[in-house]
């Protein structure tokens, strides 16, 4: 493609991704496969292109605004240009030369913009920290509350993209096996620092198309995730449930570690989301899994299923806070709304697993969530409506679940975060029913 071929492009995907609600790595995808003619290398610079303007959105707009302009796809595009290679006006003409393959010639404001952004710096000390650090005015309270001084560095680790983290399948291989698989392909991949199944690439690849992947040794799953379903501390002969199980990423993890031995259940609302964990499953040689999908409130089968588990995971739906260096959009589809009705959500979704869970056995609730109300709020909620289940702390769990690992916390429970500890953010927080009395 022409320089004005990725340049129409870009802005037709970062059109697409800005006026719709879904998540712009699905929009992304879809709109790649409707353009199979573009080539590899046009389509990395394409999506590194949008992505860029995704995590840089705020302060973009901020300049924009202040020069006057409609942060448009468009705008946005000659600003995130402007900023990165400051460009002179005169030659980007040569790109912007119109239809049917080029965008539209530049305005003479668009070439006064250009001139203007590219003798500046992104970043200007008159931005709001909430600009400058990209994220929603209205959540700058809430993350202030959570991390404090850490709000600079948290932020900024938040706005790298994410490596590319894999978890090992232990039904299949160890962890020295599948390293060596992917370097057989040329793909050299380093352990992670806190799971000891976890393996990370030195860069981005094509994984679908490895052997390490096609045999099912290997699954994407950021480190974060992985570490939450270890200290589930499921094991073989264990009856034990994933109750917003998805597409099933941790019910993956949670049959690896029982040994394809007991009874796991991966249990969602959604059929279509469990029903696409089936290749998963098989890729991954797992047979001890049922799969169900479960209804509201006074659903029969799990009423007949209460105190049958010895483990209840909750891998609650949330804002999804923490994922914002793998999904810089989320941010900005936020609304207070949406805070309120998933933490109601939650807490409805904890009531009914702690009926599932047997005397001496787990609940364990994980967010991948930095917000309190999402995560502390909840269980201390929680605590106050089931007295009969206590707090686990974090480093009992953790030297039960990882043995030789040192627990990166203390407490009753769990929080990473990529700046501390190169994860997602991460909530984990454990807890015991009460044995029955005797």
């Amino acid at each position: 493609m022409t320089p004005g071929g990725r340049h129409q492009a870009s802005i037709d995907l970062a059109d697409a991704i800005l006026g719709s609600p879904r998540p712009a790595d699905g929009i992304a995808a879809a709109w790649f496969r409707a353009r199979r003619y573009i080539g590899a290398k046009d389509r990395k610079v394409i999506h590194e292109r949008v992505y860029a303007i995704l995590r840089r959105r705020a302060r973009l707009t901020w300049w924009l605004e202040r020069e006057g302009a409609r942060p448009d796809a468009r705008a946005l595009l000659l600003a995130e240009l402007a900023f990165a290679e400051q460009p002179v006006p005169e030659k980007l003409a040569l790109d912007f030369d119109g239809p049917p393959h080029h965008p539209d010639e530049l305005s003479r404001a668009e070439r006064r913009l250009v001139a203007v952004l590219g003798r500046a710096t992104l970043e200007s000390p008159e931005m709001p920290d909430w600009v400058r650090l990209e994220y929603p005015e209205w959540l700058d309270g809430p993350l202030r509350a959570v991390l404090g001084e850490g709000l600079e560095s948290e932020m900024a680790a938040l706005l790298r993209p994410a490596p590319l983290d894999l978890r090992v399948n232990r039904l299949k291989a160890d962890r020295a096996q599948a390293q060596a698989a992917l370097a057989e392909e040329g793909t050299a991949a380093q352990e992670t620092p806190l799971s000891p199944v976890g393996l990370r690439l030195a860069s981005r690849i094509n994984l679908m198309v490895t052997r390490a992947f096609k045999e099912g040794l290997v699954e994407i799953q950021d480190e974060g995730s992985q570490i939450a379903a270890l200290l589930v501390g499921a094991k073989p002969g264990m009856a034990v449930i994933d109750l917003c199980a998805g597409a099933g990423g941790k019910t993956l993890a949670l049959a690896a570690q029982m040994a394809n031995k007991g009874r796991l259940v991966a249990a969602d609302v959604s059929e279509g989301r469990l029903f696409r964990s089936g290749d998963r499953l098989r890729r991954a040689g797992i047979d001890n899994v049922e799969r169900r999908v479960i209804g509201q409130a006074g659903d029969k089968w799990l009423k007949r299923s209460a105190g049958r588990f010895d483990r209840v995971l909750v891998d609650a739906p949330c804002t999804g806070t923490g994922t914002w260096r793998r999904n810089p959009d989320a941010k900005w589809k936020l609304t207070p709304t949406d805070l309120a009705e998933l933490a109601a959500k939650q807490a409805a979704i904890l009531d009914r697993a702690a009926k599932l869970v047997r005397p001496g056995g787990r609940l364990i609730y994980v967010t991948c969530s930095l917000l309190a109300e999402e995560n502390e709020a909840q269980i201390e909620s929680f605590q106050a409506r089931f007295a009969d289940f206590a707090p686990l702390p974090i480093e009992r769990a953790w030297a039960e679940a990882l043995p030789g690992v040192a627990c990166p916390g203390k407490g009753p429970w769990l929080r990473l975060s990529p700046a501390r500890h190169g994860t997602d953010g991460f909530f984990i927080a454990l807890l015991e029913r009460a044995q029955s009395p005797e």
